[in-house]
């Protein structure tokens, strides 16, 4: 485990990141977390007196990575960009539970299915978060037939996203 003090950083203009709210997590105490490792892989910890888990940390070179803060982590810390927070993490090795709403549509689809089972466990989370974040019925039922649809045509959970909001803007 390891503990620090950081101040909450948020991107300018940095591509797909641009205005994402994040901790910095310096090469020295990422390698202390997970030594050798350059990929992203999912922490847990506090960061104050909030837990956190089944997060991901993402590198950005040079060995440094950050942890992105969502608005929901802000609301719950009760901080915002330049503020100062304690932050504890050790690795989480929790096995990932998907969606069963998603597997069960999943399997009436078996091309989409055998697409979804091709995909790295983290790509494969991204859909079920995505669904099982939904906070109505019908949001949660549309998510699931997009997810479905997208991956019966061999797109991933980015992909199928941008898809899916092109459509909507037409």
């Amino acid at each position: 485990m390891i503990q620090f003090n950081t101040v909450l950083k948020k991107f300018t203009q940095k591509g797909e990141k641009s205005g994402w709210v994040y901790i910095e997590i310096p090469a020295l105490l990422a390698e202390k977390l997970n030594p050798g490792v350059k990929v992203a892989y999912r922490v847990k910890g506090k960061i104050n007196d909030h837990i956190i888990c089944l997060t991901a940390i993402l590198p950005m070179g040079g060995g440094d990575f950050i942890l992105p803060t969502n608005s929901e982590i802000r609301k719950k810390i009760r901080r915002q960009e330049g503020a100062l927070v304690t932050v504890e993490l050790e690795i989480d090795d929790t096995p990932l539970q998907l969606s069963e709403d998603l597997m069960e549509c999943l399997t009436d689809v078996p091309e989409a299915l055998a697409y979804f089972n091709t995909l790295p466990g983290s790509h494969q989370n991204y859909f079920s978060k995505w669904i099982e974040s939904a906070k109505t019925v019908d949001t949660r039922a549309r998510r699931i037939s997009q997810a479905v649809q997208g991956l019966s045509l061999g797109m991933g959970y980015p992909e199928t996203i941008r898809y899916f909001r092109k459509k909507a803007e037409k």
